[in-house]
């Protein structure tokens, strides 16, 4: 091998793994990109130029290590490259597939500012771990010593689950409450398998409670068991409910059957993936074969139902968005796929009503851009008298979400403060809450975000708590 393994970004192009053919990955859920080859790998990974300042370490919410594990992959130090990856990243594998890498690491990459287009950054992190649980790297979780604190964690998502993961290992007893059926919230129910199969997620899941964390399934804290109980059982509690009250729309005629909300919609699309019975989408209520589906939003989860109803087999599958391709939140990556896959977008589009019930179409309101608003996107502004009609059978609504009114659900009113948004008032280093001995972290805290944001705070949640377990233990002692 090269003494210098590095710098090929001059010779070498950007080359992601080969992609399905759009009319075969409509036949199914799996996922679309292939796996790198060892050498393919290893290729992509030389392409680093190994700045001295990475942005792409930067712009990363983990801020990972990933000059450190390209160079390792570049030179066959696989399982180097593995220690690195899963050194600041509870799920490497996981943030591969969905990460929205053209927003964050290879969005700032060096090397892509300068013309060369950026390191495939994604596609090898995926690989490492992937190579990884083929290979038996992944050990057990086994703490160095067990300690006689608990810790309850409130959801099963992305950011309980890192942080069950900080705190098994460090030896606390640790039980995950989730009103799903299945751990993993988002991961297992929200996104569908052609982004993220499933067994990559029950794997992790299986991972940490063989390591001994307890999952307490089909339980909702407020009615199954108040959040007081939960408080008494344990000597700290982490809130990682996520945010799942969807945004709606007060247009004429939303009440009208085949409107659906995103979440629900996908999660029926998963459950249906994992073999379940679902009523709603056997009698079609969440089911788009032979219909002509709308999709209303611009993000990800506007995307995900997009290519979801695809592969349902709808007719046509429009997107309507209210602002134009530049300006909308997705991942760029996502809307190709979805256009590949035989999506068609209607920019500067705004539901302005609906007609029948069940619907049957949606009146839109054409619209232009006006000046940028706080986010730095131009604002949409309504083109007066330009209205058409889209025909719709089923229309998802894929508008974000909303945080639920826990402090009313669980009678804690007056002692879990919130934000103006209703998300829960919490440090944004330590997590700490406005009660003794409760944090919480990922989307209740921040809102609705990214699952490597989440994973981010449920690692230092984690650490807060340690921190936090540790001092009091001292105090005791004294």
């Amino acid at each position: 091998m090269a003494r210098q393994p590095m710098l090929k970004f001059v010779k070498i192009g950007r080359d992601m793994p080969e992609k399905r053919p759009p009319e075969a990955r409509r036949k199914d859920f799996h996922e679309i990109y292939a796996e790198f080859a060892a050498e393919k790998a290893r290729e992509q990974a030389s392409r680093c130029s190994q700045c001295g300042v990475p942005y792409c370490h930067t712009h990363c919410p983990l801020h990972n290590n990933i000059p450190d594990w390209l160079r390792m992959v570049a030179m066959g130090r696989m399982q180097e490259a593995y220690q690195l990856s899963q050194a600041t990243n509870t799920f490497p594998e996981i943030c591969g597939r969905i990460c929205p890498q053209d927003r964050l690491c290879e969005g700032n990459c060096v090397i892509e500012q300068a013309g060369h287009g950026t390191v495939t950054i994604g596609a090898v992190e995926k690989y490492i771990t992937d190579t990884a649980w083929e290979q038996g790297w992944v050990g057990e979780i086994t703490p160095a010593a067990e300690r006689s604190e608990s810790v309850g964690i409130i959801g099963a998502g992305p950011g309980g689950l890192a942080a069950a993961d900080v705190l098994v290992r460090a030896g606390l007893k640790v039980t995950v409450y989730d009103r799903h059926d299945r751990a993993g919230g988002l991961l297992t129910y929200g996104i569908p398998g052609f982004k993220l199969e499933k067994d990559v997620v029950m794997r992790r899941v299986a991972q940490l409670e063989r390591a001994g964390v307890t999952f307490v399934l089909n339980c909702n804290v407020g009615s199954d068991i108040s959040f007081q109980e939960v408080h008494a059982q344990h000597d700290a509690v982490l809130v990682a409910t996520g945010v799942y009250a969807a945004r709606d729309l007060r247009v004429p005629g939303a009440g009208a059957r085949g409107i659906v909300a995103a979440l629900d919609y996908l999660t029926a699309s998963n459950r249906v993936g994992f073999g379940d019975t679902v009523p709603e989408y056997e009698d079609g209520t969440l089911n788009a074969q032979g219909k002509k589906v709308v999709v209303i939003g611009g993000g990800d989860t506007a995307m995900d139902c997009v290519r979801t109803a695809l592969r349902q087999g709808a007719t046509s599958v429009k997107c309507l968005y209210r602002r134009d391709r530049e300006n909308m939140p997705g991942s760029v990556r996502e809307v190709q796929n979805a256009e590949e896959e035989g999506a068609e977008f209607v920019w500067l589009s705004a539901p302005a009503g609906f007609t029948g019930d069940p619907v049957t179409g949606v009146i839109v309101q054409e619209m232009a851009l006006g000046a940028p608003d706080a986010s730095g996107r131009r604002s949409p502004e309504p083109i007066e008298g330009a209205t058409h009609v889209e025909e719709a059978d089923l229309v998802i609504k894929a508008l974000g979400f909303s945080p639920e009114n826990l402090p009313a659900q669980w009678g804690l009113e007056g002692e879990l403060e919130t934000t103006d948004w209703g998300t829960i008032r919490a440090d944004f280093a330590t997590h700490a809450t406005s009660m003794e001995g409760v944090w919480a972290c990922g989307d209740i805290q921040r809102g609705a975000s990214l699952v490597v944001w989440a994973i981010r705070d449920g690692r230092e949640a984690a650490e807060a708590i340690l921190g936090w377990l540790a001092e009091r233990a001292g105090i005791a002692a004294e």
